[in-house]
């Protein structure tokens, strides 16, 4: 996905059959965002839900966003700028945060999962885990067990899913404990909120 830095946006604008938007604003209400928090979005692409994300936090919260690919932190930074939001993206790898143990309220990883090998997904699990506060919560959000479609949908269902299951075991693993999932309510795609394990 790296390459599609410049279409980016177009895409999920047909992912989403032109509902990017109220796409996003579910994603920030399954996050379950509020006022003055601090919030870290792994594997961010061009930035659109952290900057919504920004928004929902107001002037009292932060947002930082991370990605692989410095061509989407380019388009990420030129996008928030032209917003007039102020979110902090730098280019980092999702099993390498470079942020201090507890340092956010919450982490949101969208479409990512998938692109990770398994392994690394645990390591990406043990890091969110190290940098969230003790009463922090995390939202992943990823295509399930892809269904039989054909067009734009199915390539991106052959391209990679990860079973809801899966994640809230690698999630567990890491001393996470899911405490709510289900169907986002677009294609197949499934959310787990978690939050550190007592």
């Amino acid at each position: 996905m790296i390459h599609w830095a410049a279409r980016y946006d177009l895409l999920a604008w047909l992912l989403t059959h032109g509902r990017e938007r109220a796409f996003r604003e579910r994603l920030v209400a399954l996050g379950r965002l509020g006022p003055g928090e601090s919030v870290l979005d792994i594997g961010c692409g061009t930035g659109t839900l952290a900057i919504a994300a920004r928004r929902r936090v107001g002037p009292a919260g932060d947002v930082f966003g991370i990605d692989a690919s410095p061509r989407m932190i380019a388009r990420a930074l030129s996008k928030a700028a032209r917003a007039g939001v102020e979110v902090s993206f730098t280019t980092a790898l999702a099993e390498s945060l470079p942020f201090p143990d507890a340092r956010f309220d919450v982490a949101l990883s969208t479409l990512m999962f998938h692109h990770l090998p398994r392994a690394v997904r645990h390591e990406c699990a043990r890091e969110i885990r190290r940098v969230l506060k003790p009463s922090g919560r995390v939202l992943v959000v990823d295509f399930a067990v892809p269904q039989e479609k054909k067009g734009l949908l199915a390539h991106f269902h052959r391209h990679g899913h990860v079973d809801p299951a899966e994640t809230r075991s690698v999630l567990e693993t890491s001393g996470l404990q899911s405490v709510d999932s289900g169907a986002v309510g677009l294609s197949s795609l499934h959310y787990v909120l978690a939050a550190p394990a007592v």
